[in-house]
């Protein structure tokens, strides 16, 4: 039974977007009891060949906010992304809404603050983000009271965000046939993702679960939506009876196969910055390469 304060007679409505660039699903989460949302995830158009920011994505969750005559009271990120540019700033200035993310923002902001060889200008304390959220914090959308769970393992900000009967859980889970995120990246843990995990599952069995990506393994048409009952019973790599053991040595011997994502470099200097591109010391926009060997 779940340790957090679930209340599975709220039934918000969720519109998914899904962004085929780089496979992210966000999300516009109503409160059936009135007219404000939240914003999960959003995405920032990027050509990173031609060094070029869009809006595209963005627009359309604006689009359908204002038709729908909604009110953004929350824009939140379930993690720091690395494979996609978060539009939490250009959706605030266009229609309001505090943007929130997991506390141990800071601890991300620490680690990619020296890759980036970012100067004592950058902030590491997550005051660039309205609400850093810890383990079961309550806030409200509109009338409706969500919680955020702590769920490191992916990276050490993931938090999954419930709403009702709705739990949006970042890169924490996959559909149950994509199975679990990568635990590579500096912060990551399989063990602590096992255990994140078992939180998630811990939440009641008709529990709806909503992914930010999916890849459509198999050939399969894409999909976000799923249940507890369902990932508990037929997950890839953690549904049945397998083992946190089982789990880490199958994440570790998989993750040392995988290519970094396309995105990671303009992804994680933009949203460790709630969304901001960096500026050069003229106030042009600009981001880094590290290099190593030289």
């Amino acid at each position: 039974m779940s340790q957090y304060p679930v209340d599975m007679s709220i039934v918000p409505d969720v519109k998914a977007f899904f962004d085929e660039a780089t496979n992210t699903v966000s999300y516009v989460v109503k409160d059936p009891s009135s007219n404000a949302c939240a914003v999960i995830d959003s995405v920032l158009d990027i050509d990173y060949a031609a060094g070029q920011i869009s809006y595209d994505s963005a627009d359309e969750l604006i689009s359908y906010i204002s038709e729908q005559g909604l009110n953004l009271e929350w824009i939140i990120e379930t993690h720091v992304h690395a494979d996609h540019l978060s539009a939490a700033p250009y959706l605030q200035n266009k229609m309001g809404g505090k943007i929130g993310v997991g506390e141990q923002i800071i601890v991300v902001q620490e680690t990619f603050g020296k890759v980036f060889n970012e100067g004592t200008e950058f902030q590491r304390d997550g005051s660039q983000f309205d609400a850093l959220f810890k383990d079961g914090d309550r806030y409200q959308v509109g009338a409706m009271e969500c919680f955020a769970m702590h769920t490191p393992g992916h990276t050490p900000a993931c938090m999954v965000h419930v709403m009702g009967n709705a739990a949006f859980v970042g890169d924490t889970l996959f559909m149950p046939d994509g199975g679990s995120a990568r635990v590579d990246f500096p912060g990551g843990d399989a063990g602590e993702l096992y255990d994140s995990i078992q939180k998630v599952l811990a939440l009641p069995a008709e529990m709806r679960l909503f992914m930010c990506h999916d890849y459509g393994p198999n050939g399969r048409e894409i999909r976000w939506e799923t249940t507890v009952a369902e990932e508990k019973a037929e997950n890839i790599h953690v549904g049945g009876n397998k083992t946190r053991e089982d789990f880490i040595r199958f994440r570790t011997e998989r993750d040392a196969q995988l290519d970094m994502p396309k995105l990671i470099l303009p992804a994680l200097q933009v949203n460790m910055r709630a969304g901001e591109v960096p500026r050069d010391k003229d106030g042009k926009p600009v981001l880094k390469v590290p290099l190593t060997g030289l």
